[in-house]
């Protein structure tokens, strides 16, 4: 087997891992899109939850009432923590994913130069061993005719 013919198999196993990667780049994309439009709404709701309460406030209210909106309010800034807690988790994956999708992708593209090369020496050495046959056989023909 040639070696550009073993290197080939070796390329396509690369490829395949390099196209996993991608896939799993992608989701992560996908997942880290879907937390961010989370947060987003979380942020959007905190805002209008402390538009309502400062609303509710100038209405006055009991003691009660102020406890249970600031603690509401709290529950809110712990989920909008925990969201960008996950976001930044889901942002670095997505960095790992990328850059093991980069080593990946570079080394697919370098054995294939090295591909590539080892098939332009063999084209080469076959085009030599074709022109002395040529050779040999061009030299038997005129020792034939008695030249």
């Amino acid at each position: 087997m040639k070696k550009s013919a073993r290197l080939k198999v070796v390329i396509d196993l690369h490829a395949r891992q390099e196209q996993d990667a991608l896939q799993a780049m992608g989701l992560c994309q996908q997942k880290l899109q879907v937390q961010q439009a989370q947060l987003e709404s979380l942020q959007k709701y905190r805002l209008e939850y402390n538009a309502s309460f400062a609303v509710q406030q100038r209405a006055g209210m009991n003691v009660n009432q102020l406890l249970e909106l600031r603690a509401f309010a709290d529950k809110l800034d712990k989920a909008i923590e925990g969201q960008r807690a996950t976001v930044s988790a889901l942002e670095n994956e997505l960095v790992r994913a990328r850059k093991h999708w980069e080593e990946c992708h570079q080394r697919t593209k370098s054995l294939q130069k090295v591909s590539d090369l080892a098939l332009a020496e063999e084209l080469k050495i076959e085009s030599r061993r074709e022109q002395v046959e040529q050779d040999a056989r061009a030299a038997r023909s005129g020792r034939k005719d008695g030249t």
